[in-house]
């Protein structure tokens, strides 16, 4: 059974996620375990004078939470009837990123999935700081991040953008093979960049690439330089409705700059569809 978590804050964009995680695994059997971390917040801690305090105000977030979450579990017994699918939550105090580790380590997780808002400016910081925190923290496993209205209907194509400058280890792209089965979707691979002249290395790693997704129906296509990465892969997918994009989380290479600030907040927050990181 497929084990996968997928954190709430009861916003309409966490709902959206849900119900997008429930039409992707529509025809696998999964155990959803539906997170919700809560701590207070700066403002909720002004004047706590002491601890007695600090405990009223867990007590009362941990109440609400749990109450929360019965109501969505409740909705989702009733409204979604589908036997392969069954259900947990959880409720944990503390930080989404910090909740989101433990359980990982509790429960075995193969995917993370979350959604995010779309957001620009000084809006990113408020609104985008959980989800970069537990995309920087969170590295073993794949995560999944689904943008504000996207309507999951079906998946035609997965979009996998790299520039072939770091091996590709044998099991990363399980998810994105499971996810070409289920669907029947051809893959892309999409290159970024200003020159698209590979060294040798980059030469021997599209090979392994290629020997990795053998059996699919893998395009690869050059994608000018515009401005910066995500705005470049953005123009290119903006008109894709049915696809996902995917991008590999490495180190000491050009694509580190992507999971960095700011342009994982780019990626992640203005892609119009959702945007899986492989594991590292």
């Amino acid at each position: 059974m497929k084990k996968i978590l997928i954190t709430t804050d009861f916003s309409n964009n966490a709902w959206n996620a849900i119900f997008t995680a429930l039409k992707i695994y529509t025809e696998v059997d999964c155990h959803f375990y539906l997170l919700h971390a809560y701590e207070p917040t700066p403002l909720n801690l002004m004047g706590s004078k002491s601890q007695q305090r600090l405990g009223v105000i867990y007590d009362s977030l941990s109440k609400y939470s749990v109450k929360e979450l019965e109501e969505v579990l409740s909705y989702l017994k009733t409204n979604h009837n589908n036997p392969k699918h069954e259900f947990t939550t959880l409720s944990k105090p503390g930080n989404l990123e910090d909740s989101v580790e433990v359980v990982l380590n509790e429960n075995d997780i193969d995917i993370l999935i979350m959604g995010t808002q779309g957001a620009t400016g000084a809006k990113e910081v408020f609104l985008g700081s959980n989800t970069v925190k537990v995309l920087s923290l969170i590295k073993s496993i794949p995560i999944l991040v689904v943008p504000t209205d996207f309507n999951f209907q079906s998946l035609k194509s997965i979009f996998f953008a790299t520039d072939f400058s770091a091996a590709y280890k044998k099991n990363l792209f399980d998810s994105i093979i499971e996810l070409a089965k289920l669907w029947n979707t051809s893959i892309e691979v999409v290159h970024v960049a200003i020159e698209f002249n590979l060294n040798d290395n980059q030469e021997a790693h599209k090979e392994v690439l290629k020997e990795r997704l053998s059996g699919f129906d893998v395009k690869f296509t050059n994608v000018p330089f515009e401005v910066n990465i995500s705005k470049s892969i953005d123009m290119y997918t903006e008109d894709k409705d049915s696809s996902f994009l995917s991008i590999l989380r490495h180190q000491h290479t050009f694509w580190e700059k992507v999971i960095g600030e700011p342009v994982v907040k780019k990626i992640a927050f203005h892609s119009k569809i959702p945007v899986l990181f492989l594991p590292q």
